[in-house]
Protein backbone atom coordinates (compact mmCIF):
# COMPACT_ATOMS: atom_id res chain seq x y z
CA UNK A 1 0.00 0.00 0.00
CA UNK A 2 2.79 2.45 0.80
CA UNK A 3 4.21 2.04 -2.71
CA UNK A 4 0.80 3.00 -4.12
CA UNK A 5 0.54 6.07 -1.87
CA UNK A 6 4.09 7.13 -2.71
CA UNK A 7 3.19 6.87 -6.39
CA UNK A 8 0.14 9.07 -5.87
CA UNK A 9 2.21 11.70 -4.08
CA UNK A 10 4.90 11.71 -6.76
CA UNK A 11 2.23 11.99 -9.48
CA UNK A 12 0.63 14.94 -7.72
CA UNK A 13 3.99 16.72 -7.55
CA UNK A 14 4.48 16.11 -11.28
CA UNK A 15 0.96 17.30 -12.18
CA UNK A 16 0.51 20.34 -9.95
CA UNK A 17 -0.38 23.51 -11.83
CA UNK A 18 0.78 27.10 -11.43
CA UNK A 19 -2.66 28.16 -10.17
CA UNK A 20 -2.76 25.33 -7.63
CA UNK A 21 0.67 26.26 -6.35
CA UNK A 22 -0.26 29.93 -5.99
CA UNK A 23 -3.47 28.97 -4.19
CA UNK A 24 -1.56 26.68 -1.79
CA UNK A 25 0.74 29.60 -1.05
CA UNK A 26 -2.21 31.83 -0.19
CA UNK A 27 -3.87 29.09 1.84
CA UNK A 28 -0.75 28.40 3.89
CA UNK A 29 0.49 31.96 4.33
CA UNK A 30 3.34 32.52 1.93
CA UNK A 31 3.47 34.69 -1.16
CA UNK A 32 4.59 33.29 -4.46
CA UNK A 33 4.32 35.13 -7.75
CA UNK A 34 3.49 33.76 -11.20
CA UNK A 35 7.13 33.63 -12.33
CA UNK A 36 8.27 31.79 -9.21
CA UNK A 37 5.36 29.36 -9.52
CA UNK A 38 6.27 28.64 -13.13
CA UNK A 39 9.90 28.03 -12.18
CA UNK A 40 8.88 25.70 -9.35
CA UNK A 41 6.46 23.82 -11.60
CA UNK A 42 9.14 23.47 -14.25
CA UNK A 43 11.51 22.11 -11.59
CA UNK A 44 8.93 19.64 -10.24
CA UNK A 45 7.96 18.44 -13.71
CA UNK A 46 11.51 17.93 -15.02
CA UNK A 47 13.73 17.11 -12.06
CA UNK A 48 13.61 13.59 -10.63
CA UNK A 49 12.99 14.19 -6.93
CA UNK A 50 12.43 11.78 -4.07
CA UNK A 51 10.56 13.55 -1.28
CA UNK A 52 10.53 10.33 0.75
CA UNK A 53 14.23 10.47 1.65
CA UNK A 54 15.87 13.12 3.80
CA UNK A 55 18.45 13.79 1.07
CA UNK A 56 15.73 14.17 -1.56
CA UNK A 57 13.76 16.61 0.60
CA UNK A 58 16.90 18.58 1.46
CA UNK A 59 17.77 18.94 -2.22
CA UNK A 60 14.19 19.86 -3.10
CA UNK A 61 13.99 22.62 -0.47
CA UNK A 62 17.49 23.89 -1.28
CA UNK A 63 16.48 24.21 -4.92
CA UNK A 64 13.22 25.89 -3.88
CA UNK A 65 15.22 28.47 -1.90
CA UNK A 66 17.32 29.15 -4.98
CA UNK A 67 14.20 29.59 -7.15
CA UNK A 68 12.30 31.75 -4.64
CA UNK A 69 14.03 32.77 -1.41
CA UNK A 70 15.05 31.17 1.87
CA UNK A 71 11.96 32.40 3.77
CA UNK A 72 9.54 30.96 1.19
CA UNK A 73 11.43 27.65 1.19
CA UNK A 74 11.25 27.46 4.98
CA UNK A 75 7.52 28.19 4.95
CA UNK A 76 6.99 25.57 2.25
CA UNK A 77 8.97 23.07 4.31
CA UNK A 78 6.77 23.72 7.36
CA UNK A 79 3.63 23.33 5.27
CA UNK A 80 5.00 20.13 3.75
CA UNK A 81 5.53 18.58 7.19
CA UNK A 82 2.13 19.78 8.44
CA UNK A 83 0.44 18.21 5.42
CA UNK A 84 2.14 14.84 5.73
CA UNK A 85 1.29 14.77 9.43
CA UNK A 86 -2.33 15.82 8.87
CA UNK A 87 -2.79 13.04 6.30
CA UNK A 88 -1.13 10.50 8.61
CA UNK A 89 1.59 9.54 6.14
CA UNK A 90 4.64 10.73 8.04
CA UNK A 91 5.85 7.10 8.26
CA UNK A 92 6.48 7.26 4.50
CA UNK A 93 8.94 10.13 5.00
CA UNK A 94 11.16 8.63 7.70
CA UNK A 95 13.92 7.47 5.38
Amino acid sequence: MSTFIKGLIKNKLKQITVDELINYGKEYGFAINQTEAKQIINYLHKKPIDPFTSNGRELMFRDLARITDLETARKAQKVFYKLIKSYGVEHLFNE
